[in-house]
């Protein structure tokens, strides 16, 4: 289990030893900044929405805020949760089912104290169709249907206080099965369904004025969308009745929804953010917490999800090649000569307003959606080499994390203690 400075400080208040005074000492040799002398709990209640993106974390990504740094650490343990409930064994029986019943799922992940109970496991059916051949097949090799995540509630009294609200977290691992796989490489975009566009009267204009409507990769679609048969319900059906029937049980409350994932999960915590804001528009609060992810849609997806409210912080290895995928990036910004620049780094100069519009409608042209926490491995002088699955893994985003100070400060010491429980 990933253990961090704020993990055990928060665990227990206590007087400042020599050990702690020594390592005070240290970072300020090294012009890092102090563990704060006042208990954080305070400051996360008061200024909770600021941690949950209400001004895009203005101010709070470069330096890199403590209490932001624990509250993305600890969203990324929920998903590290996903993980290590997930049988990953195809031998046996209950491959690619929870391993853990609800009531202790924390427990047995190693997150006994979390304050949050699990109400509901979640999973995502592939919509490829099979071929007959399928039959001769190992049974794992076709797993339609897979558990990927869970939905749970803050239900402690003194983390509730902590927190400023009762938190509902929504978090999903990343792709493990073959045809999980197979749908990531469904790159082409595609139109989102009637059921997920709030705006009906908007798109039908949009559509008169030749401008194309939301869309985002086939594959995620299909997975978030998707169902075997009448008798399993979607995973679009899931979240949203689990959170219709947290909705009505907490009526009244203070209550946020924050939806994290790593990777493939990262993009489905988008889409179900997404959908729930499109579901139950009266959410307090709607944050995406995401590592590592792909990108999901396009720029009129981005400007929906804008519209509707939903903050979305991206935690970027620049040295994670799935964050670049799929397809390509036009944004019409534009540098101190006034040519069009993509943030991809694609430069051109000139470039005629009706080539960018038919450009943005090309099946494969994305947009980068939130805001984004860049790091890099390359930062890290813990990392032994640079490779595409480090880079990519979550236990990695996690000791980015929490070895990021500034963009022009050196990496904490205190981020090594992911690694060595690696």
């Amino acid at each position: 289990m990933c253990i961090t400075l704020i993990q055990q400080t928060a665990t227990k208040k206590h007087s400042y030893s020599s050990h702690d005074e020594t390592l005070r000492k240290m970072e300020r040799m090294m012009n890092l900044p102090s563990p704060p002398l006042s208990s954080s709990s305070e400051k996360v209640g008061k200024r909770w929405k600021e941690y949950q993106g209400i001004r895009n974390w203005d101010g709070l990504l470069d330096p890199l805020d403590d209490n932001l740094r624990a509250e993305i650490l600890r969203y990324g343990h929920f998903v590290e949760a996903a993980y290590k409930s997930f049988e990953f064994d195809p031998s046996s029986p209950n491959y690619a089912n929870c391993r853990f019943p609800k009531t202790t799922l924390f427990e047995r992940c190693g997150l006994p104290n979390t304050g949050y109970k699990v109400t509901k496991h979640l999973r995502a059916t592939s919509g490829i169709q099979l071929p007959n051949w399928i039959d001769k097949a190992p049974s794992w090799f076709g797993t339609q249907s897979s558990y990927v995540g869970y939905v749970a509630v803050c239900d402690n009294k003194e983390e509730i206080k902590r927190l400023g609200r009762r938190d509902v977290v929504i978090a999903f691992r990343g792709t493990t099965t073959c045809l999980e796989w197979l749908e990531n490489l469904r790159a082409n975009l595609t139109l989102l369904p009637c059921n997920m566009i709030k705006e009906k009267h908007e798109q039908n204009v949009a559509n008169n004025n030749g401008n194309i409507g939301p869309m985002v990769e086939s594959g995620f679609l299909s997975l978030y969308t998707s169902s075997v048969n009448s008798s399993l319900m979607s995973l679009q059906e899931m979240v949203r009745e689990e959170i219709g029937r947290i909705l009505q049980i907490y009526d009244g409350e203070p209550l946020s929804l924050t939806v994290t994932g790593h990777s493939l999960g990262a993009a489905l915590a988008t889409l179900a953010a997404y959908d729930a804001r499109v579901a139950f528009p009266k959410l307090c609060s709607t944050t995406v917490i995401s590592f590592g992810g792909p990108r999901v849609g396009n720029r009129s997806f981005r400007t929906s999800l804008d519209k509707q409210g939903t903050k979305v912080l991206r935690i970027v290895n620049c040295d994670d090649v799935i964050t670049k995928v799929p397809g390509f990036v036009f944004d019409d910004m534009k540098n101190s000569g006034g040519d069009v620049v993509n943030n991809s780094g694609f430069h051109v100069a000139g470039l005629p307003s009706w080539i960018q519009k038919r450009a943005e409608e090309a099946p494969w042209m994305y947009s980068e959606v939130g805001e984004e926490l860049r790091l890099s491995s390359r930062d890290s002088p813990y990392l032994k080499g640079v490779n595409v699955a480090t880079c990519h893994d979550l236990n990695t985003y996690l000791h980015l994390v929490d070895g990021f100070v500034s963009s022009t400060c050196p990496f904490r010491s205190t981020a090594k203690r992911f690694l060595q429980q690696r």
